[in-house]
């Protein structure tokens, strides 16, 4: 099995190199508006927006900012097969102006535009991004009634493309139960609160934008796995550095990545040489939790009722009895920008055998552990 990962560097607003009804998963986290960090970015695409931010018109800016964001919206809707899904990591803002403190509701003028191109809405995600920040609060302190709640999450906004994606021939069919996940995992990442730290968004290269609004790497790792089966195409407009490619590397999916910014070729490229290797231990970090959960389970309930055909383990339910999961070999660069991943399947957990489960698991599972 092999995989490709084309990195193309135009403006996202009118993606050329994209073809029509060719996206299976949409994955991306653009720039906020009304963040300060975003505004000259903001600016360079809308000189109006540049007015409006030195005369204080701050909901004339709100609005100028999102409609460059439409465009790149009424793109997707445009590159995406019927029953795609697209999930957009957006945060809200806060940002004062003539003495007044106000909150800029940013998911939910995308969700608007969403629903007028034609998309359907499916429930969000709220991630809650863990802080460390000494002072949490915002305004007056501990003196009502001026203080304001503190922004400690964000939205991963959930849409559709048409209707609900239809797997038609047996081959299909049985791509999607290859690409299934655990029970234990649908329980986790099928939750509407998520709570994991964020990525620090500091750049050191002068050359780019001094912060890149990156996601975690988790982030997209369980998106993709959530909402495509192998083999699918995943395109984030906002590529930044690639961690979403990096996630469809992981999960033996094809990807697309479109980014205005040139100057992060070379960062991507470099990305994708540091951690390609080190990628197939996420999926051997799937199977030590999973090891992991059969023995708590085990000990506590009793056995588990089915068997993994490919693994030979015990799984919950008859839905996870098909589940393969594949294994990247470093990624290959056969052109500029364009990359070229294979995969293995590991011999050690296909054969390892159900009624050595019991006693070998915690062994097997630190055995992946210490080679990672």
């Amino acid at each position: 099995m092999q995989t490709t990962h084309k990195f193309y560097y135009e403006d996202s607003r009118e993606m050329s190199s994209v073809k029509d009804n060719s996206i299976d998963l949409v994955i991306t986290s653009p720039p906020y508006p009304m963040i300060e960090m975003w505004d000259k970015q903001f600016a360079e695409l809308n000189p109006d927006i540049s007015i409006a931010l030195q005369s204080g018109d701050y909901g004339r800016v709100f609005e100028a900012m999102h409609c460059e964001l439409d465009k790149v919206w009424g793109e997707l809707f445009r590159v995406m097969k019927a029953g795609a899904l697209a999930c957009i990591n957006i945060g809200d803002a806060t940002r004062t102006f003539h003495k007044r403190f106000q909150l800029f509701a940013n998911h939910a003028r995308i969700q608007k535009r969403f629903i007028d191109l034609g998309f359907d809405i499916l429930p969000l995600i709220l991630w809650r991004k863990q802080t460390n920040a000494p002072n949490k609060f915002m305004g007056s302190g501990m003196l009502p009634a001026g203080a304001y709640v503190t922004l400690e999450h964000e939205y991963i906004l959930l849409f559709r493309k048409g209707e609900k994606r239809i797997f038609p021939t047996g081959e299909a069919k049985l791509n999607r139960r290859q690409s299934a996940y655990f029970w234990e995992e649908r329980n986790a990442w099928f939750s509407d609160l998520w709570d994991f730290k964020g990525t620090r968004q500091g750049n050191n290269n002068c050359e780019r934008r001094s912060r890149s609004g990156a996601f975690p790497f988790i982030l997209p790792f369980r998106l993709v796995n959530m909402y495509s089966v192998f083999g699918d195409t995943v395109m984030d407009p906002f590529s930044g550095t690639g961690t979403t490619a990096l996630a469809a590397m992981a999960s033996a999916r094809n990807s697309i990545n479109v980014e205005l910014e040139s100057s992060f070729s070379n960062p991507s490229r470099e990305r994708i040489a540091i951690e390609g290797p080190g990628l197939k231990r996420h999926n051997q970090e799937r199977i030590r939790e999973h090891l992991k959960f059969v023995k708590r389970y085990e000990c506590e309930k009793g056995s588990l009722k089915h068997i993994n055909n490919y693994f030979g383990f015990p799984v919950m339910t008859r839905q996870e009895t098909d589940l393969k999961l594949f294994y990247p070999e470093p990624a290959v660069e056969i052109e500029r920008d364009s990359f070229q991943v294979s995969y293995f399947e590991d011999q050690e957990m296909q054969t390892f055998k159900a009624e050595d489960l019991i006693q070998d698991q915690l062994r097997f599972a630190d055995g992946i552990e210490s080679a990672d």
